[in-house]
């Protein structure tokens, strides 16, 4: 009798053994998905690295120039889509430009805190002597993180000029995603 006692005992500690082992990986399972990053949470600025600035002083062909966002929180977050970019020019007559978006489809980055992700931006440039009408000149770019409100200010560092297609269903100058 005492051997079937024993039997039923060290079953129960093992399927409540087995129960409490259960539980953690059950809340671990339960953790929250992280959430968009704010405007706060972000630091912004342009890729100054030789591969990644832009070639102003060429005009026969698109270039790129990269804009990057930091975590500077403690806290993992996502961005997804793309960025608002304005673009101010230099020029009485350049303006506010919004750029337009690429067709290319955004994919979700999760950013942990210090992770930097960053999109890009394509351009035509323009020789200086293009007409005033035909060209913007940019000054600064207001970029605004995605499903955010609030801009970053970055000063244009790159000099140079664009084709002026603020207007046109098919730009030259346009957005890509974050991450892309």
């Amino acid at each position: 009798m005492k051997s079937k006692l024993t039997a039923v005992a060290l079953a129960a500690v093992v399927v409540a053994g087995t129960a409490a082992a259960a539980m953690p990986a059950a809340a671990a399972s339960a953790k929250a998905e992280p959430t968009r990053c704010h405007t706060a949470d972000l630091r912004a600025g342009f890729a100054m690295g030789d591969d990644a600035r832009p070639e102003m002083e060429q005009t026969e062909k698109q270039t790129q120039a990269f804009v990057w966002f930091t975590n500077q929180s403690k806290r993992t977050c996502t961005l997804s889509g793309f960025a608002g970019v304005d673009m101010i020019g230099a020029q009485e007559t350049d303006g506010t430009w919004s750029l337009a978006r690429s067709s290319k489809k955004p994919v979700k980055m999760i950013l942990e805190p210090g992770d930097t992700v960053d999109f890009s931006i394509n351009l035509l440039p323009v020789a200086a002597s293009t007409p005033k009408k035909e060209k913007f000149v940019p000054a600064k770019l207001l970029v605004t993180p995605p499903n955010e409100t609030q801009p970053f200010s970055l000063k244009w560092p790159f000099g140079g000029q664009i084709l002026k297609q603020d207007g046109a269903t098919r730009p030259v100058t346009y957005l890509n995603p974050i991450g892309m």
